[in-house]
């Protein structure tokens, strides 16, 4: 295996003030230059206190950007994001989506550091997961019947 295929935690991470949060996180951008996916793929860790800055990922940013979906992927801590006016709290293993166009923020009012997997791109067409077995088995265990724990 090429060590280009392999990316260490905390390898290049560096501060980052979010969206005119109120204190730096630390940020990590998973192959950031090797990456043939059309998402970025990074690692943020809020300290206690940190806020992201509510926000939104219009059609143009002045940025370069234009939209961008995000997904927040809490890994540990625990954080509260706001979307669309909605307050959500998030525990280890919770994800969010926050649309393109969508105002959004974090805030981590918890003691430890929220770790948060964040993937972010443009909207598209998404993937064609319908060819998946993982589909099938998602879909059962995501059934309003299903019972905790199914594993079909």
């Amino acid at each position: 295996m090429d060590a280009a295929h392999v990316e260490r935690h905390g390898h290049a991470s560096f501060p980052y003030l979010l969206h005119g949060g109120t204190a730096p996180i630390r940020a990590q951008w998973y192959f950031r230059t090797g990456n043939r996916l059309p998402v970025a793929v990074q690692r943020w860790s809020f300290p206690p206190g940190a806020t992201e800055g509510d926000h939104t990922h219009p059609e143009t940013t002045g940025q370069g950007t234009g939209p961008l979906d995000e997904i927040y992927l809490l890994i540990s801590g625990r954080a509260t994001i706001t979307l669309d006016g909605d307050t959500v709290e998030l525990r280890p293993g919770d994800a969010l989506l926050a649309p393109a166009g969508v105002r959004h923020g974090v805030r981590n009012d918890g003691p430890d550091t929220a770790e948060f997997v964040l993937v972010w791109g443009p909207p598209g067409t998404g993937l064609d997961r319908t060819t998946s077995r993982m589909d099938a088995l998602s879909a059962a265990a995501a059934a309003p019947d299903a019972p905790e724990g199914v594993t079909p």
